[in-house]
């Protein structure tokens, strides 16, 4: 299974609020993060089977996401169990997923409002504190594949990546 090669991403962040400052080797570049991905869209990036997915994926990260450490270990635990990959395959794959996409840590503000929202909404726990963290973030999309598409929570939109 091959990993992807992210090397021209190479990148240092500087956070301001929603504006990331990346300084990749060939200058800086100024992107505003109002998305997030959900495990499944990067998951997608090692797909050897579903071709189309793994490149509208690349597509989306090549622009640019935050995720939170709930993603981080949803990927290790993806990684691990079904798609079998080998500890250090699964490291080098996350922390080039961290070089790109600033990792939000969990604080009980994200688990607070995740409460309030699995409650609120009946959508599963973990769904909802992925919502929480991208909310709290300041993010207008969430890509995933697992939510309902186009539902909106609180000024969050939920996007399927792959319907059109």
């Amino acid at each position: 299974m091959p990993l992807l090669s992210f090397e021209p991403y190479a990148v240092r962040f500087r956070k301001t609020g929603n504006l990331i400052v990346m300084t990749p080797q060939a200058g800086v570049v100024v992107m505003m993060l109002e998305c997030f991905f959900d495990t499944n869209t990067l998951v997608y990036l090692l797909s050897t089977d579903e071709p189309a997915k793994a490149a509208r994926s690349e597509e989306l990260f090549r622009k640019g996401g935050l995720i939170s450490v709930q993603i981080l270990n949803e990927i290790l635990t993806v990684t691990r169990r079904k798609l079998k990959m080998p500890f250090s395959d699964v490291r080098t794959f996350v922390t080039k997923v961290r070089t790109i996409c600033p990792v939000v840590p969990l604080t009980l503000e994200i688990h607070e409002r995740g409460f309030d929202i699995a409650e609120a909404h009946g959508i599963g726990v973990y769904d909802s504190m992925v919502v929480a963290a991208a909310q709290l973030s300041g993010c207008s999309t969430l890509y995933s594949e697992d939510m309902q598409n186009g539902r909106v929570i609180g000024g969050l939109t939920i996007r399927n990546p792959y319907k059109p």
